[in-house]
């Protein structure tokens, strides 16, 4: 929300400066974004108007403009600007007069020519961001007047960043109830005044969208004049609020949107062909908009229509073809009331945000339609003329929201606040906001206006006395009372630890957003596997991750774009998979690029490949304290996946995560190279730990016995050391792997592994016979399982 702040102290008296206002607005939640001081330091700057421009004799982009400035003689003023010319009414910065740029005017000679001042546009002036030309003023401006006596200046642009809860501060009326309260003033809101009518022009309108839709008004105005300009007065305040004027009508509609709040629509009156009528958008219906856009709607969609076509998205944008023209004469002005959910989403599945959706969305007074359309009836025939038709009304009074009393109670109100705010306070906080107070024996009884839709229950009336009140004026406590920590589980390794791990070992963490876009997640493969949403921020935003990897990728992809060779991050969060409700996993998710280590001059450099990442992971898999319970699979890998780089990990059978290399086609489809590596691991198998016991120290020497065998290609370690373990349980203490041999002497297809049983019995001291049995065993359940072959 952006408004004049000249135009906020017109509705409601503020004996505060500039600063103060915008503290006491973010401290009652209406938090100011953006505060933009407009047409300070203009002495010196005057209305002027040009009276002769002739071409620079030395110059083909310069004029020798002849000045009137409301003194004796008039000025030579050298100008390059495109719509200088004769009879054009403008600024003059006289010479002394210093600009807000910091610019000092003084006399010069511009290519010979002397000049004694400056004709400036609306950006040299520090009023807009115009500086496509000098601004022009209107034709009735004052020669000689001060610029900013004129324009009404100084003033500010104020900016609001409102949460959605609060739709009435979306309009100047609303929000200076809240200033009203603040500063202990009262609002200065015009009374509604009722247009006289003048016309006969009817048209009928029917509701055929049942509670989507349940008041519609509107007025047909006759014989406009399509001339007519804007008044100064009205379009400054359009433009002090980020909307550039475009014609009487269309300004007069966004006027009262900022002023009421209502959003409004017009159309030519002409282009109509028999009743409106309010319905449901038909599957398929297109309907071309006023920015020029094709759009498709659903059921979904509420559409304004007459007899043989659809005129606009109801609450989101108007159609092109019964849009106000500059030749229109007869227009026919829309005030509705439209449910939020009607609305919600509906922009943003056109991929637009308009004002008009951004206020129905959150909702707007039912009981503004009427009033709006009074409001702007006597503008536009004060600006263009014309006659003002009878007012047009639809509804269905059963369908509209009806306000409620809440019960506030005075023991509650202290007990929350934890101060004591005096019942006559509280009644002025409530009667300065537009409620309807009502004392009882405990506390008050209060009925919101019906523009305020979040005051529902008694938490939100509190809220009000606090933010009006003051969070300064609440007295700050220690809260008192028996604190009961949660215990961290000893079997469970936590979270924050297993980021500080994964920090250690030189990975950062990132966080992504919980959304992504259904084209990320096809090209991935994993299309249909996430949770769509009903109302997405946006089509790329449009579903919950099935997977950190498409994100966290995203984000190594930036970082590698912004010249970071060697990048290294990692997630801990949420993935969401299909079910009602969603079922949500906790999973870490890493990803690496580059060089294997950072630049140094220990050890040659070399791209990071499987088996540092398998590295790290081994790490993390070992801090749980059994690693025996993991395995490594190469089959069973998703698609995105390399097929030779890859691995699917297991913890007791179960498949817990995936480890490897992007598939070439994937990072190809990324514009990535091939030697990123991912892993994404379920956090629960992770973080499981085994809970460390005691154990008196073995009084027992070791015995070592190696012993090499080939097996098949296919087969893993892991299958062998479960395989070994598995067979001599407590006597083997530990199974080193020493080396791994394919080529000569080995046969094609396999590979030759040597190993190192490292036996021990904690009740004896093993003999040769022992250790040689043992490694029978091991051969034998190696033979059986992993079809291995004793190497001699």
């Amino acid at each position: 929300m952006k408004f004049s702040e000249n135009w906020l102290r017109e509705l409601v008296d503020v004996q505060a400066d500039r600063a103060e206002l915008a503290h006491a607005l973010t401290m009652a939640g209406l938090e100011v974004e953006e505060l933009t001081p407009l047409g300070e330091g203009l002495d010196g700057v005057v209305v002027a108007e040009i009276i002769g421009a002739e071409k620079h004799p030395q110059a083909d982009r310069l004029q020798v403009c002849k000045v009137d400035a409301g003194q004796a003689d008039p000025l030579t003023i050298v100008c390059g600007a495109p719509n200088a010319r004769a009879g054009l009414k403008v600024p003059l910065a006289m010479v002394g007069a210093k600009l807000p740029g910091g610019i000092a005017i003084k006399a010069a000679k511009l290519r010979g020519v002397e000049s004694f001042g400056m004709l400036c546009s609306a950006k040299e002036l520090g009023i807009d961001t115009d500086a496509s030309g000098l601004l022009e003023l209107p034709a009735d401006a004052p020669v000689g007047k001060s610029l900013a006596d004129y324009l009404g200046l100084p003033d500010a642009s104020i900016e609001l960043k409102l949460t959605p809860n609060r739709p009435d501060c979306l309009g100047l009326v609303g929000l200076a109830h809240d200033v009203a309260a603040l500063f202990g003033s009262a609002a200065k809101v015009p009374a509604p005044a009722e247009v006289r009518v003048t016309g006969e022009a009817r048209r009928g309108i029917r509701l055929e969208a049942g509670k989507d839709a349940p008041r519609y008004l509107g007025r047909i105005v006759e014989g406009i004049d399509p001339a007519a300009r804007t008044p100064l007065w009205l379009a400054e305040r359009l433009r002090r609020a980020g909307l550039r004027p475009i014609g009487a009508v269309v300004d007069v509609t966004n006027y009262v949107m900022l002023e009421l709040g209502q959003p409004m629509h017009a159309f030519d009156n002409d282009t109509l062909e028999g009743d409106l009528v309010v319905r449901h958008a038909r599957a398929g219906e297109r309907l071309k908009l006023l920015d020029g856009s094709e759009a498709t709607l659903d059921q979904g969609f509420v559409l304004i229509a007459d007899e043989k076509k659809a005129l606009a998205v109801a609450g989101v944008m108007g159609g092109y073809d019964s849009r106000v023209t500059d030749a229109t004469r007869n227009v026919l002005l829309e005030s509705a009331h439209f449910a939020p959910a009607a609305i919600m989403g509906r922009a943003r599945k056109l991929g637009l945000h308009t004002d008009a959706s951004h206020r129905f969305e959150r909702g707007v007074d039912p009981e503004l339609p009427r009033r709006a359309l009074e409001r702007a009836t006597g503008l536009l025939l004060a600006i263009a003329g014309g006659k003002a038709g009878p007012v047009l009304v639809a509804e269905n009074l059963a369908d509209l929201p009806q306000p409620s009393a809440v019960v506030l109670r005075r023991a509650r109100l202290k007990r929350v606040l934890g101060v004591e705010v005096a019942d006559a306070e509280v009644a002025r906080i409530f009667t300065a906001l537009g409620m309807r107070v009502e004392t009882q024996v405990d506390g008050w009884r209060i009925t919101a206006p019906s523009s305020r839709f979040d005051i529902e229950r008694e938490e939100d009336l509190i809220e009000e006395v606090a933010r009006v009140f003051g969070y300064d004026n609440i007295p700050t406590a220690t809260p008192s009372g028996a604190l009961s920590l949660a215990i961290e589980p000893e079997a469970r390794i936590g979270e924050l630890a297993l980021r500080e791990q994964l920090a250690a070992r030189g990975y950062f963490e990132a966080v992504n957003l919980s959304f992504v876009s259904a084209e990320l997640l096809a090209r991935w493969g994993l299309a249909g596997q996430g949770v769509p949403l009903a109302n997405p921020l946006s089509a790329d935003l449009a579903v919950m991750r099935p997977s950190l990897l498409p994100g966290l990728v995203e984000a190594l992809r930036h970082n590698r774009a912004r010249q970071q060779e060697r990048v290294r991050l990692f997630e801990v969060a949420r993935v969401f998979g299909a079910g009602d409700p969603p079922v949500e996993t906790p999973s870490l998710a890493i990803v690496a690029c580059g060089s294997a280590r950072a630049e140094q001059w220990g050890e040659p450099s070399r791209a990071l490949d499987f088996f540092d990442l398998k590295g790290d992971l081994d790490a993390l898999l070992a801090w749980g304290g059994e690693p025996q319970r993991w395995a490594v699979h190469a089959d069973g890998l998703p698609s995105w996946l390399h097929p030779g780089r890859g691995a699917r990990l297991s913890r007791d059978g179960v498949t817990a995560g995936y480890l490897g290399a992007l598939h070439p086609q994937l990072a190809k489809a990324l514009d990535l190279g091939p030697d990123v590596h991912v892993l994404e691991l379920q956090l629960a198998p992770l973080l499981a730990r085994r809970l460390p016991r005691a154990r008196p120290v073995p009084r027992f020497p070791t015995v070592r016995r190696d012993l090499a065998v080939d097996v098949p290609e296919t087969v893993s370690w892991s299958q062998i050391e479960q395989a070994v373990r598995r067979t001599l349980g407590e006597r083997l203490g530990e199974l080193r792997l020493f080396d791994r041999y394919s080529g000569k002497g080995v046969e094609a297809g396999r590979k030759s592994l040597a190993m190192g049983l490292i036996l021990q019995d904690a009740s004896r001291t093993l003999t040769d016979d022992d250790a040689d049995r043992c490694v029978r065993e091991a051969i034998a359940a190696l033979e059986q399982s992993c079809k291995a072959k004793l190497r001699g």
